[in-house]
């Protein structure tokens, strides 16, 4: 019995790791990249600039912070880029606002005070987030709830919860099998 259920788990340990693959490789390397991220000096994720003042009474309201956030992206940028934010962040501890797009990966800084712009940076950390966890093909397929998604993770979570329960059968079965044969 216990030599037919080894069979069985590597037999599926081998199927498992021939079909998915590539897509551990991905989710790999692209995990790599965004646990370091905030250490690229940049390259990955743009550096977090210091504006003039923190008392948020001196700071220029949203909404204007907001209207040259999106002249300076489509000035500096491309004229043709969707203005539909993501998010706003507002890092008050260290004076700026971060206008960050929803539909391609720019982002903008602006002092909060001023209204400077202190950045405009491509954020290429989103973009390796969206190949690691699938959401890229949900955009790129315009999907609605993003199934790619959900579909991509469950099969990523079962097929590692799978790997992990075969692989240990597989280095302990054995042993069981030996001391079973001592015993």
């Amino acid at each position: 019995m216990q030599v037919t259920v080894l069979r069985i788990f590597r037999k599926v340990h081998r199927m498992m790791g021939a079909v998915l693959f590539i897509f551990f490789f991905v989710v790999a390397i692209t995990g790599v990249l965004l646990g370091w991220k905030k250490n690229t000096n940049g390259w990955l994720l743009p550096v977090t600039s210091k504006g003039t003042s923190t008392n948020l009474a001196v700071w220029k309201p949203i909404a204007l912070l907001h209207t040259i956030a999106d002249s300076v992206l489509l000035y500096r940028v491309d004229k043709s880029l969707s203005t539909d934010l993501e998010r706003i962040d507002i890092r008050k501890e260290k004076g700026i606002v971060k206008f960050v797009y929803a539909k391609h990966y720019w982002e903008v800084q602006l002092d909060g005070a001023t209204g400077n712009v202190l950045q405009v940076n491509l954020r290429k950390s989103d973009f390796i987030e969206d190949i690691h966890d699938a959401s890229y093909l949900d955009t790129y397929f315009n999907t609605k709830g993003e199934p790619i998604k959900l579909t991509y993770t469950l099969i990523m979570g079962v097929a590692l919860f799978l790997f992990c329960t075969t692989g240990f059968w597989l280095w302990y079965g054995p042993k069981l099998i030996r001391s079973k044969k001592r015993g």
